[in-house]
């Protein structure tokens, strides 16, 4: 215990304590938007059909787009790209509750849905990004870089708890169009303040020209098995939502569905922290492999289940093995990729998730009103097989394949402000931090 508390101090030591909490506050319009948007339409619409669309435009929208701004932000910096998106996202996000509120009609209002997925502002990929590049450039250790992508796994599994929590708590005491405009006015003020951090200058991007020729773009075997295996996640988030959704309806609870999903969530989470105690012995090949191995062993019981009591226990335990993959998955690809290009890979892993969330949710709707919940299940079983496969024919290098904190990490001095000389490093005249690593002067 007290080895993880040290270990997350270090993290801390590097960004400052006001960056996780306002990459976190930022995060949360992602996770309400969906949500939030599907609920809105359907109450001002009164159809489903009408919301699935609206929503699905969204998904569409994050998961063709969300690698374009990974892309900008690896050539332009994560400043302007997240300054940009925020606001357009912002308006959108604004323009999709003026809408849904006015009764416009389902092509323009699914239109504005895709434009507000499109626009996205990724904080969770750039966040990675930015704090595995902050620990490279003050020279840390593996366990380090370890603990930050534990660190933002758990930000980004809790985010999507309290998200749908925040929108049904909304929903609930006023109207589902309160949770989407709160969700406007998050990534307006968070979105922007992320932006503005003066840890931004460790991504402030690296032009094309600035580039070696003949650098290499298609990605590494791994990084294209991790995103197959992101997006068999997202399928067994998919369908685990559809089952649970069919199983509640069947029992007559159907206001426990998101109770059950949110409490898969909140074991995730706390397993994902504690990831960051793991020594280093424990590899990522064999971490993604135990894994993968655990949400199949786990999962199996979902088919089986028929109850109430069963179906929590059976979830909650199962949440266990969602965080391990994903951290794992994410620090994969940042082990692979070049710096230069971690931004793209990033957000290009998080849109396969959302890939497989949304077209498991299609497919596994229908599978459980014609086979119940257990014809949802058995996707996500399914799944969870695949993935274990993938982790296992699949070629994990033994070390990291690039020189970590290069192109990605150097600012030149034309890029960085005098207002941003206080970015991760130490200051002059001051000691390192007692643990060997560079301690952020700033907040």
């Amino acid at each position: 215990m007290v080895g993880t508390v040290n270990t997350y101090r270090k993290v801390i030591a590097l960004t400052g304590p006001l960056l996780p909490l306002v990459s976190f506050l930022a995060r949360l319009p992602v996770a309400m938007s969906q949500f939030g948007s599907f609920l809105l339409v359907a109450q001002t619409s009164g159809s489903l059909a009408v919301a699935g669309t609206v929503g699905g435009t969204l998904s569409i929208g994050q998961v063709l787009f969300g690698p374009v701004l990974g892309w900008l932000a690896d050539r332009h910096g994560q400043r302007r790209v997240v300054l940009a998106a925020a606001a357009v996202n912002a308006v959108a996000t604004a323009a999709l509750v003026a809408g849904a509120l006015t009764h416009l009609a389902t092509v323009p209002l699914a239109a504005i849905g895709a434009l507000t997925g499109a626009s996205v502002p990724l904080i969770g990929p750039l966040a990675r990004t930015r704090s595995v590049a902050l620990a490279h450039r003050a020279g840390s250790d593996e366990s380090v870089v370890g603990a930050v992508h534990a660190l933002e796994g758990t930000l980004d599994e809790v985010s999507f708890v309290f998200g749908p929590a925040l929108v049904g708590l909304a929903a609930l005491l006023a109207h589902p169009a309160v949770a989407l405009a709160g969700a406007a006015g998050l990534v307006a003020v968070f979105g922007t303040v992320y932006a503005l951090h003066p840890t931004a200058a460790v991504t402030a991007g690296s032009p094309a020209s600035d580039r070696a020729p003949g650098t290499r773009v298609r990605p590494p075997g791994v990084v294209r098995a991790v995103r197959c295996s992101l997006a068999l996640q997202g399928a067994m988030f998919g369908a685990c939502q559809a089952g649970i959704t069919a199983l509640t309806i069947r029992l007559g609870v159907p206001d426990q569905a998101a109770v059950v999903y949110s409490a898969m969530g909140v074991v995730s989470a706390v397993v994902g922290i504690s990831l960051g105690a793991l020594p280093a012995r424990f590899g990522l090949r064999l971490r993604w492999r135990v894994a993968t191995g655990a949400a199949l062993v786990l999962s199996a019981p979902l088919l089986v289940t028929d109850g109430l009591w069963p179906l929590y226990a059976v979830v909650t335990v199962l949440g266990a093995a969602y965080a391990p993959h994903l951290i794992t998955a994410f620090a994969l690809t940042e082990r692979a990729v070049e710096p230069a290009r971690l931004s793209t890979s990033m957000a290009f892993a998080a849109s396969c998730l959302v890939a497989g969330q949304a077209a498991a949710l299609v497919v596994c709707g229908r599978l459980a009103e014609t086979y119940g919940p257990a014809g949802a299940f058995a996707v996500a079983v399914g799944a969870a097989a695949l993935c274990l496969l993938l982790a296992l024919v699949t070629e994990v290098p033994a070390a990291r394949t690039h020189t970590a904190g290069a192109s990605a990490t150097d600012v030149s001095t034309a890029e960085v402000s005098a207002a941003e000389v206080s970015v991760p490093g130490p200051p002059a005249g001051s000691s390192p931090a007692p643990d060997g690593s560079a301690a952020y002067a700033g907040r």
